[in-house]
């Protein structure tokens, strides 16, 4: 167990004897052991603080963690004050979404303690001091399609403060390639006017400051079918949505506007065949004389005993 000795001594101008003030604390007896491991895992602009559970804090009670930040603003005008996290106070997580908390290029501090009912830690800082411009940004997610004689190009999730970078070209002819850049919340891109049958690559990566920079992405090639591709199929199905419900306006019409007499020039109804005409005298027919001479009566006798 560890003491803690504080020693304080005042004198005055009038000379009185020396104040000898010992205080004996307890260390270990309040506290709980700090959080160890802490570390800023920051992946295109998403900042994430994560830390180890302190050593030898078991026990009944769940160990709950508080997180405080402190940016040039706060030690500079506010006498170097901390700001609780919000979403990071009492949390039993060992992990802390500071995205929206860290909004500036300036650096960092940032601290974590534990807590355990009454009982507290000493706070684990930080080191060093975290900077948003440290952020490791990877290759975009894209998705290139030819809708007629265009590109389409989307990116799924960027980071809402960098630039994407956008590279096209025909094939065969990169040296002669475009460049697009624009703001992340602007995208997606649509490149128009395209040769009708080439064949158009495309390659991005984003740019977050003169400095950093994600790898680009995997080279994507499409072929353009030409503006009439754009519309044809859509022109088709309508046509033939068209085209159906004027065939059944006009049967539609037609049966209710159809005089009688021109009707059943045009619907005759076929006579039954005979044999399901109800009037049909259903006769069985007799044999004739000749017929009947080949008939003979044989009588078979069966014996009992046989």
């Amino acid at each position: 167990m560890n003491f803690l000795l504080l020693v304080v001594e005042t004198n005055s101008e009038m000379r009185p004897p020396s104040l000898l003030l010992t205080m004996v604390l307890l260390n270990g007896v309040w506290m709980l052991p700090a959080p160890t491991r802490v570390a800023m895992e920051s992946v295109n602009m998403r900042h994430v603080l994560r830390w180890r559970p302190p050593p030898q804090a078991g026990g009944h009670a769940a160990v709950l963690y508080s997180v405080q930040f402190q940016g040039e603003f706060e030690l500079t005008v506010l006498n170097g004050s901390w700001v609780d996290a919000p979403e990071c106070q009492l949390t039993p997580q060992t992990h802390c979404d500071l995205t929206s908390d860290l909004g500036s290029d300036s650096d960092y501090n940032v601290r974590v303690r534990a807590q355990r009912g009454d009982r507290r830690s000493p706070w684990t800082r930080l080191h060093p001091p975290f900077n948003r411009r440290h952020t490791v940004l990877t290759a975009p997610d894209m998705s290139v399609t030819a809708v007629g004689d265009a590109l389409h190009v989307t990116f799924n999730t960027l980071p809402l403060i960098a630039v994407v970078s956008v590279t096209v070209w025909r094939k065969g002819h990169e040296l002669q390639a475009d460049v697009y850049t624009r703001p992340a919340e602007q995208t997606p891109l649509h490149v128009a006017a395209l040769q009708d049958g080439a064949v158009y690559c495309v390659r991005a990566h984003i740019v977050l400051n003169t400095h950093l920079s994600s790898r680009s992405t995997e080279t994507q090639c499409v072929s353009i079918t030409g503006p009439g591709a754009a519309w044809k199929k859509p022109t088709t199905v309508t046509g033939t949505v068209v085209m159906t419900a004027g065939l059944l306006f006009a049967v539609f019409w037609a049966a209710v506007h159809c005089p009688p007499h021109v009707c059943q020039s045009y619907f005759r109804k076929e006579p039954l065949p005979l044999s399901l005409s109800p009037d049909w005298d259903v006769r069985t027919p007799t044999l004739s004389s000749e017929e009947a001479e080949l008939c003979e009566q044989i009588r078979v006798s069966v014996d009992p005993q046989g």
